[in-house]
């Protein structure tokens, strides 16, 4: 006896995972007993790349949710809603899920995996961050036996492809953002690339997985490439860096007996082109992962697209599968929950702390105009010493007319204190703009 799939969404996803249910040959055996049982679409009457039965497409979604004769249902339509709803109406007849949604799982993550637990049913995501990237499984399970310190990735294929172009051509953001959108690269409303939303969406959802507990998305910390130019990748490559859009999570150092925070965020990074993801460039994703006693392991492949994205899911339908046979072969299921693989499904309840930025230690680089006069380097200087920010680097690189352009480059330092500094510089007479502050890895 095979096990049905409910498949809500034919679009690019869902399309991908079709044409993988529908073509098992050389694919693991249990591919073979996946039946591609109900689909929901939007419209029957839509050309399609893959062909289905009449009877297995419907417009009523709730219907597939419902079915008792549903066994895994596979949500591939995106967006918040009706996506939650179906979800929670799945989990409460009992289905397991499989969701390649990184907006419900970060916002409603704590509504959806309470109620599986209740249910007793599994909702994996495996497809919700990167791709076709395998990274979810070795968190859950591979990587599970080390003690977790930072997670740093680039998870966003659309910023990283605009940032690559920047630095290959020399182009200003807009100009290639149109680009992008005309070859099919970034959305009409790229908003949730560019403003860094979907990014800070997946490292909620992989800090969650690292860290044990959950994440409150409003806390992770956002910031888009818009404001990076030209000349500042210019100046980065001068310095020996890239500049990269980078989701980050990890452990805040702390003093002893003080209560464990996390550092999560996202935001564009001056790269060393030295570092393993420097070199990450176009529509690829790259997920950084450091612990004890492992020490760092890298994933890196494509990060979206049909058949990567595809893979992944269904990779999560096989392992729901497999238990499911096991339980049926050995007939452990009971009347009530049955037992859920700890490693597979989320135990944790728990919010984990997130420390303030403003608490944070790092470097920072940033670009000003000013006036061409006398004093303006000393003043920058003194400012930054007065609110403990220690400069590695402090360049005039360029004068045009009356105006200077100074890049500064900062050793460690609180977040806090050089905010404090760049308040004070903007109100200083012959500080024309700060057009640009980015974090320095």
């Amino acid at each position: 006896m095979g096990f049905k799939i409910g498949l809500l969404g034919l679009g690019t996803v869902g399309t991908g995972t079709a044409q993988i249910l529908l073509d098992p040959a050389q694919r693991h055996p249990l591919v073979q007993e996946l039946d591609l049982y109900r689909v929901g679409v939007r419209s029957l009457d839509k050309p399609r790349s893959v062909t289905l039965p009449n009877h297995v497409l419907t417009t009523d979604l709730d219907s597939i949710v419902t079915d008792p004769a549903v066994d895994i249902v596979v949500e591939v339509i995106g967006g918040l809603e009706p996506a939650r709803s179906l979800i929670l109406k799945a989990i409460a007849h009992r289905k397991h899920v499989v969701t390649a949604n990184k907006a419900a799982i970060a916002r409603f993550g704590d509504e959806i995996f309470t109620a599986a637990a209740e249910a007793g049913v599994y909702v994996l995501l495996e497809a919700a961050v990167g791709g076709g990237i395998p990274v979810i499984e070795p968190l859950k399970q591979s990587l599970c036996s080390n003690r977790l310190q930072a997670v740093t990735g680039i998870v966003n294929g659309t910023t990283n492809y605009i940032l690559t172009r920047m630095q290959q051509e020399g182009g200003d953001f807009a100009n290639i953002l149109a680009d992008a959108q005309r070859l099919g690269y970034a959305e009409a409303d790229p908003t949730a690339d560019v403003d860094g939303l979907d990014a800070a969406d997946k490292i909620a959802i992989l800090a969650s997985l690292a860290f044990g507990g959950r994440i409150n998305r409003a806390e992770v910390y956002c910031e888009g490439i818009r404001q990076v130019s030209a000349a500042d990748i210019a100046y980065a490559e001068k310095l020996g860096f890239v500049i990269k859009l980078l989701a980050i999570a990890k452990r805040n150092p702390q003093a002893e007996n003080e209560p464990e925070q996390l550092q999560v965020r996202v935001h564009p990074t001056l790269v060393p082109k030295a570092h393993p993801l420097a070199s990450v460039n176009d529509v690829y994703n790259a997920i950084l992962i450091e612990g004890e006693p492992i020490g760092q392991v890298m994933f890196f492949g494509p990060g979206a697209g049909a058949g990567p994205t595809a893979s992944a899911v269904v990779s999560d339908i096989l392992n729901i599968a497999a238990i499911l046979k096991v339980e049926r072969g050995s007939r452990a299921a009971t009347d009530g929950a049955p037992l859920l693989d700890p490693l597979l499904a989320c135990s944790h309840q728990h919010y984990c702390a997130i420390a303030p930025m403003e608490t944070l230690t790092t470097r920072f680089y940033a670009r000003f105009l000013t006036q061409d006069t006398p004093g303006v380097i000393g003043k920058l200087g003194t400012c930054f010493g007065d609110h403990q920010v220690s400069l590695e680097s402090l360049v005039q690189t360029d004068v045009r007319g009356q105006t200077a352009e100074i890049v500064v480059v900062t050793h460690d330092v609180l977040e806090g204190n050089f905010r404090k500094a760049l308040a004070e510089i903007r109100a200083m007479s012959g500080i024309n703009d700060i057009p640009t502050t980015l974090r320095v890895l």
